[in-house]
């Protein structure tokens, strides 16, 4: 039987997805923004035994509804980067707004290999708002990007539980600002749709400016959520790059 063996104390914020022999790389997934670690789950199929897949569990939603929400990227990052031990190659791996946790956790904790999903640059500011909108506002635009199911919205009791750790991770994503500071030195690999509202191509490639490391730019077809769409396609790529030990 393979040796499984992990020191990663997953606790409130990791969710261990798959499991792995103790030489395989180790995926930690950054959620988007209402996201959960279970959004992630579907990717398991692709990954189980090639890759440890753990997903971040943001607090606020799910089994930690009653925690106080943090609307804070760098507040996440400082959270969570101490969390991940590198008893393993370590490789992360965000979307949307998990894009930006995972890149100021790897400004903490550098790892292997950072891959960012559906993000534009850091560096590149819009003065989105849609945090400040009426309850209405902000799920109309939820429902624009398709990242929720949409029954979800049908239902007044569940709006009520999920709509603040939403307007928290939006407050959070477009209250962002990149602080200068010195390159990363690991590789990147950004992916994106060619039809992202969120991010165009163009804006997406300029993570290149981010690395002294190899920069890959992979665009994909569809809207912002085109993992959805595209899960093995992007399994592959991503199992591509983080080899086994």
């Amino acid at each position: 039987m393979p040796n499984v063996a992990s020191t990663l104390d997953t606790g409130l914020w990791l969710r261990r997805l798959t499991e792995a022999p103790g030489n395989a790389p180790r995926l930690v997934c950054f959620p988007h923004a209402g996201g959960a670690a279970s959004w992630y789950q579907p990717f398991a199929q692709y990954l189980n035994g090639k890759a440890e897949l753990v997903a971040v569990q943001y607090p606020g939603r799910q089994d930690r509804r009653s925690e106080p929400l943090i609307d804070d990227i760098r507040g996440l990052a400082d959270e969570i980067a101490p969390l991940l031990t590198r008893d393993r190659p370590l490789h992360l791996l965000g979307h949307s707004m998990g894009a930006m946790i995972a890149f100021e956790v790897a400004l903490r904790n550098e790892p292997d290999h950072l891959f960012v999903s559906g993000r534009r640059a850091p560096q590149i500011v819009r003065d989105d708002r849609v945090h400040q909108k009426d309850d209405a506002g902000l799920i109309a635009e939820v429902r624009k990007l398709a990242g929720t199911n949409a029954r979800v919205f049908d239902d007044e009791e569940l709006v009520r539980m999920v709509l603040p750790a939403i307007r928290a991770d939006y407050r959070a994503a477009e209250t962002y600002r990149y602080r200068p500071g010195p390159r990363l030195t690991c590789p990147v690999t950004a992916l994106t749709g060619d039809a992202d509202p969120k991010a165009s191509v163009d804006e997406v490639e300029l993570w290149r400016e981010r690395t002294s490391g190899v920069f890959t730019l992979k665009v994909f077809p569809g809207d912002h959520f085109f993992l959805s769409g595209n899960r093995s396609a992007v399994a592959a790529l991503v199992s591509g790059e983080i080899p086994s030990a």
